[in-house]
């Protein structure tokens, strides 16, 4: 087990980007857009020198009691089957928690409900398991649809969609939709096409400084896509490609010009760069898993599913508690925060 010097953090980066658990939320360069957070890179190395499993972990303090919270965002980056590597790896994990004081760490890697192996590895090792709801209730969605790529090209990918869906992709075409890939100049249109579909959707918008960190850290793992029609923007998507893997982050669209089908025609041309870029996986990312037709949230998933791929069910949070009372105090005040925020949106409303 090592916690790695800022000088060997490249010698991480190259093993995460290549590594079939690698995420772009493990990436060296993730703290960069997450900048209000410390960081640490623990890696746990094999017999010849190299690393065989390595995490980025963030490190969030909480000056009200003087701790710090650990999280690794899609992490570990290993086999998580291997106990040998996962042991060193908490280990790290524990020392970094003893160096950096943390009450608590949590983890949430991309393993599937249905893997009891490693559900049943992390608990031996010292975590509590928690799967979340049907929603978002988890920091990272737990339900993915997912178009797994399987070595097919455009052709056979564009006849596997859902009639409607290729369908929809061609009304798109035929208006005249232009699809581009665009620089930081066009954040204010992304912008404000978020704060439009915030509203639509009842979700907060980040600020601009945040998609402009995320663009310039990831560089080539980042593009930003503008739809087009008669020269407005009416919209975008940022997407990431990274180990293996295109994932559509965030998306936006105009409530105007809806009957054009820009966000099809997006979705397609993302899939497009999924392909040529050799990924096995296109991910929609978070949908809900309650798929009940009347669900507010239903058209998310039927948009998404119109592209013929899978739903995903993740295991969830993994979390070890080092300092049970400073973790119940902080989770208390959490709580106490959300309800405000709710409480103060509802009397904004009533006005």
């Amino acid at each position: 087990m090592e916690i790695l010097a800022p000088s060997k953090y490249e010698e991480y980066e190259a093993f995460a980007k290549n590594h079939p658990q690698g995420c772009f939320t493990q990436s060296i360069h993730w703290p960069q857009v997450k900048n209000n957070w410390d960081h640490a890179v623990v890696v746990s190395r094999g017999g010849d020198g190299h690393i065989r499993g390595g995490m980025l972990v963030l490190i969030q303090k909480i000056p009200l009691i003087g701790t710090t919270f650990l999280y690794a965002p899609r992490g570990p980056v290993c086999d998580l089957h291997d106990r040998e590597v996962l042991s060193d790896l908490v280990d790290g994990v524990k020392a970094l928690a003893k160096e950096r004081r943390a009450h608590a760490f949590k983890m949430d890697p991309d393993v599937l409900i249905s893997d009891t192996a490693f559900i049943e590895l992390a608990k031996s090792l010292g975590f509590t398991h928690f799967t979340g709801g049907e929603n978002f209730e988890t920091i990272q969605a737990r339900y993915n649809y997912r178009l797994y790529l399987q070595g097919r090209s455009e052709e056979e990918l564009f006849m596997n969609l859902q009639s409607k869906t290729r369908y929809n992709v061609r009304v798109a075409m035929k208006h005249g939709v232009e699809i581009k890939v665009v620089g930081k100049e066009y954040l204010d249109d992304f912008i404000r096409l978020m704060r439009v579909t915030g509203e639509r959707d009842g979700f907060n918008v980040r600020p601009k400084a945040y998609f402009e960190r995320m663009l310039d850290a990831l560089g080539e793992h980042a593009r930003l896509y503008m739809a087009f029609y008669n020269g407005k923007a009416i919209s975008g998507a940022l997407t990431t490609q990274y180990a293996g893997k295109t994932c559509y982050v965030y998306g936006a669209s105009d409530n105007e010009n809806r009957n054009v089908m820009p966000n099809y025609l997006i979705q397609w041309e993302m899939i497009k760069w999924a392909v040529e870029g050799g990924c096995t996986v296109y991910d929609f990312q978070g949908v809900s898993g309650n798929l009940d037709e009347s669900s507010h949230l239903y058209g998310l998933y039927r948009f998404k599913k119109g592209f013929n791929g899978q739903l995903d069910e993740l295991a969830g949070e993994f979390d070890m508690i080092f300092k049970p009372f400073a973790y119940k105090f902080v989770d208390l005040a959490i709580d106490t925060k959300e309800k405000m925020g709710k409480l103060k949106r509802k009397l904004r409303g009533s006005h």
